[in-house]
């Protein structure tokens, strides 16, 4: 049964495992990690919440409740205060002191007495995942722009803050393109809704083609915007990126639309919330001044160069 769960998975799972004796924690470590898991383990309360910041986030954390320091509940809010999709799994050997409303109150999807036998350890698991994966599969489903196929608005905003934080933390550079289809509603007029549809589609692809996999993004912005983040990018190679999707899509044969991109760089502004602003703010005006100066071209915003 739980061969069949993890063999369905999308990806592995990270786990983190939290208990003080070191028997049980080695045990469930070599278990997971059998099973192909990758698989982070902690002696406390406090050594789990800054592996949780230094190599997390993790999927699904299985704790032991009864710890020294801070105890096993404390540690299931504060986790699910920083990430609340975690799954959390909590082990305890004291089931007169933790009852399941307890734990699951505090944030905890599931409770499982010790000694426990493997045959009930894997059954448990099997949920989780299954549970996990379901999750998975709706958060795709929730970030995805249904027409294209790449990132919606939505989760621009999301991943821009988050971008945005760890650009300004580690202190490197993050460039944002912002894309518009000039004359798009004249090629929507002129040759129907589907092959305006079509041209989108079109567009996404070359979006993804010409910018690095699993470390550029992609987002439909709305109607014919797209918008493009690029971490670790200054603006010169973020200038070379967008000229590179301009001649991508210009021999893409969409006669008579072509493309006007605004290119900008992060500026630190205030706080992390007033940077990423600033940012799409530049980027705009940088797209609407290619717009305004006849289109299929690329403009920079003047305070990234």
């Amino acid at each position: 049964m739980l061969r069949d769960v993890l063999e369905s998975l999308p990806h592995p799972p990270k786990f983190l495992v939290v208990d003080d004796e070191d028997d049980v924690r080695v045990l469930l470590r070599e278990y997971l990690s059998g099973l192909g898991l990758p698989v982070v383990e902690a002696r406390d309360g406090e050594e789990a919440l800054r592996l949780f910041e230094e190599k997390g986030p993790f999927e699904i954390v299985i704790t032991d409740l009864v710890m020294p320091g801070l105890d096993g509940l404390t540690l299931i809010r504060r986790i699910k205060e920083r990430e609340p999709e975690t799954i959390i799994l909590a082990m305890t050997g004291y089931a007169r002191d933790y009852g399941y409303v307890d734990v699951v109150l505090a944030g905890a999807d599931d409770l499982i007495q010790k000694p426990f036998s493997f045959e009930e350890f894997e059954a448990r698991l099997a949920r989780l995942l299954r549970e996990w994966k379901l999750k998975e599969e709706l958060q795709a489903l929730s970030i995805r722009d249904v027409l294209t196929d790449i990132f919606n608005r939505r989760y621009f905003e999301e991943r821009l803050l988050e971008e945005t934080i760890r650009a300004l933390r580690q202190d490197y550079p993050l460039s944002l393109l912002m894309i518009d289809v000039d004359r798009f509603k004249l090629y929507n007029d002129t040759r129907g809704h589907r092959d305006g549809d079509l041209l989108l589609k079109a567009l996404a692809d070359i979006l993804c083609r010409c910018t690095r996999e699993k470390v550029d993004q992609a987002f439909r912005y709305g109607g014919d915007e797209f918008v493009v983040l690029l971490p670790h990018t200054d603006t010169r190679q973020a200038a070379k990126v967008a000229e590179r999707i301009l001649e991508n899509y210009r021999e893409a044969g969409f006669s008579p639309t072509t493309l006007s991109i605004g290119v900008a760089k992060l500026l630190p502004v205030e706080n992390p919330r007033k940077s990423a602003d600033d940012l799409v703010r530049r980027a705009d005006e940088a797209m609407y001044r290619a717009k305004r100066s006849g289109g299929n071209r690329v403009e920079v915003d003047p305070e990234s160069l």
